[in-house]
């Protein structure tokens, strides 16, 4: 067996394991179950990959993020790693040749979605797997109290059967106490041993601020330092990235709805730091190994703190000093507080949308289950004449009763496979001359095309048989039709897996009990999140560490609140005053009103301003101009 150190340093050139690791995988090494809770930024995947690759065998891998699972194995594989992923963005005859080659030992790594334990396919070849460890990832998912459960993360322990000297290692970057405990017990975790690294982060300088006037406040605090501001919309991505180039701030954006080059690009130009400013939605970041973030920015406040850590978290991984500033409004809390009925909807909605779901993507009551689609939400929207967030919390419901798996954007290549005899694609070439052309090519490119679905690509048929690429989609089409060929075209967005037979949404079955559970759960996991935006007393990070179970933190001494605490301020009749004079000399904005007060102070001049347009003093026009209304 190879030491640990040994295969850090060949393989990823570090000397040293990061706080916790060397004992998490000495302790899976060793054959023993184990629950490792590590910040973001703390080097989770070492903790399997390492272990992978010091025994005979390959580490089963679970995560539920297709998109990290596709950058970890090219990472692994640009590493000399043989690594492969399983996902339902896959066709039968890639899944299979990977578990072929992972039964003969080709991979000292196979990372596999959560749904994919569940199909035939994969339990024929699960027993024959030589496997050294089970890593599941991203653990909390297990949890049905958790804030991003996903119900095939419940048949994990199954492969307990087959594998019960197999060392089960589960990792999470946040868990309370409670989910700590059911990932324990819903993974069938024997005495696991438990690695669980402080969730504080000294080198971070958390602050929220009340704003009024978010541009101007992220226009401020961004510079020309690494960045991230998270929004919590494509639409408001697209807004703050553009307010920022126009006041020439070299500024990318990303979101799901855009096509997979220009995230790819998007990317690049933050990774290599030619727009070291990203605007995000909130999916940006996992698995990104970019050390130097200096600040990171939540844009609109985040739904629990869960989600709140996690990505204030991707600041200052090179444990330099960073920044982690969240703004909020009286929008903001009023989303926040409404949420709690948006993303629990009553009982006839959620029927209706699975109706309405099963009719978009024309499956007949007791169609088999086990399939994915790809599902445009927007148009599906369109279609039925839905609200696009309501559906959005109304499919995330649904998949936690497990009907059904949605996955974030993936590319999927286009395949074709050949329905009919080569002797009808032999007569079509009288009838269908340039058909018969694209046809012929089809099979001397592609010599599996009759056997099973294979990739192609359009671009590169147009280019071979001298044609244009919307002549060749159009002729795929046709065919497809005719029901000549079985012809799925590319796909660049989130993909819908059906994991049972289609029911009478009249009958299906919902667990409103447990709902009502998850209801009064995400109500109090909000009033947490309000409280931890307006309060004015207790110390940030203390705040969060008492949330997450660290009851006896102390102080950090260098967020907001604390340094607040530390500079004794203007007094409050000095604030109100020099309020009163700017006021009355008119023009006056929330920005040029606070731009000259320290952060403490501004805090303070905030909740003054706030305070009398409560009570009529003070009035804001649509120029965003603060008039005094005298009595």
């Amino acid at each position: 067996m190879s030491a640990p150190e040994e295969i850090l340093k060949q393989y990823w050139g570090y000397n040293n394991f990061r706080p916790l690791q060397k004992e998490i995988i000495t302790s899976v090494a060793d054959g023993k179950d184990s629950l490792a809770l590590l910040p973001t930024g703390g080097g989770k995947s070492v903790c399997y990959q390492v272990p992978a690759l010091m025994t005979e065998g390959c580490c089963l891998v679970i995560s539920p993020l297709i998109a990290l699972m596709q950058d970890q194995v090219s990472r692994l594989e640009q590493l000399g790693i043989s690594a492969a992923s399983l996902h339902s963005g896959m066709y039968y005859k890639e899944v299979k040749q990977t578990l072929d080659n992972a039964m003969h030992g080709a991979y000292k790594l196979l990372y596999v979605s959560p749904e994919r334990l569940q199909t035939y396919l994969f339990q024929d070849y699960s027993y024959k797997l030589d496997l050294n460890l089970i890593a599941v990832d991203e653990a909390h998912c297990i949890s049905q109290w958790g804030h991003d459960f996903r119900p095939d993360y419940l048949k994990i322990a199954e492969l307990r059967q087959h594998f019960s000297q197999t060392p089960v290692l589960a990792l999470t970057a946040t868990a309370t106490i409670d989910i700590q405990k059911d990932i324990a017990t819903q993974l069938k975790l024997k005495s696991p041993a438990v690695y669980k690294q402080s969730f504080a982060r000294k080198n971070i300088f958390y602050e929220v601020r009340y704003s009024e006037n978010k541009n101007a406040d992220t226009q401020e605090e961004i510079n020309k330092s690494c960045s991230i501001i998270y929004c919590r919309s494509r639409k408001q991505t697209e807004a703050t990235g553009r307010h920022l180039q126009q006041q020439g701030i070299e500024t990318a954006v990303y979101h799901a709805g855009m096509l997979k080059p220009e995230r790819d690009k998007a990317q690049a130009l933050w990774m290599n730091d030619k727009a070291p400013v990203m605007v995000a939605t909130t999916a940006f970041g996992m698995g990104i190994d970019k050390p130097d973030v200096r600040t990171v920015l939540h844009y609109d406040a985040p739904e629990h703190l869960e989600a709140w850590y996690q990505e204030a978290g991707r600041a200052g991984r090179d444990g330099k000093q960073s920044f982690a500033l969240t703004l909020y409004n009286s929008t903001d809390i009023k989303r926040l507080e409404e949420s709690t009925a948006l993303q629990y909807p009553p009982e006839a909605y959620l029927r209706k949308v699975y109706q309405s779901v099963a009719e978009y993507l024309q499956i007949p009551i007791g169609g088999e289950p086990h399939k994915y689609y790809s599902f445009d939400i927007s148009d599906f929207c369109n279609k039925f004449s839905f609200q696009v967030v309501q559906v959005i919390y109304a499919l995330k419901l649904l998949e936690r009763e497990g009907l059904w798996t949605m996955t974030e954007a993936v590319y999927l290549p286009s395949t074709v496979q050949f329905l009919c005899s080569r002797h009808v694609l032999d007569d079509m070439g009288a009838s269908h001359p340039k058909m018969h052309y694209i046809i012929v090519g089809l099979l001397r490119m592609y010599n599996t095309i009759f056997h099973f679905p294979t990739h192609i690509r359009e671009f590169a048929v147009a280019r071979q048989l001298r044609l244009k690429y919307d002549e060749i989609v159009h002729a795929l089409e046709q065919m497809h039709n005719m029901g000549l060929i079985e012809y799925n075209k590319k796909g660049d967005g989130p993909q819908l897996f059906f994991h049972h037979e289609r029911a009478d949404s009249r009958h299906l079955i919902l667990d409103l009990n447990r709902m009502h559970v998850l209801r009064m759960r995400h109500e109090a996991r909000t009033e947490k999140m309000i409280s931890f935006l307006s309060n004015t007393n207790i110390c940030r990070e203390r705040f969060v560490l008492e949330y997450f179970g660290e009851t006896e933190a102390e102080n950090c001494g260098h967020c907001d609140i604390c340094k607040g605490k530390q500079h004794k301020g203007m007094p409050l009749n000095t604030i109100k005053e020099s309020l009163f004079k700017a006021l009355m000399k008119g023009n006056a904005t929330f920005q040029s009103i606070t731009e000259n007060y320290t952060p403490a102070d501004k805090e303070l001049v905030v909740v003054q301003l706030r305070n009398m347009m409560d009570e009529g003093i003070v009035v804001i026009d649509e120029n965003g101009i603060l008039k005094y209304r005298r009595s």
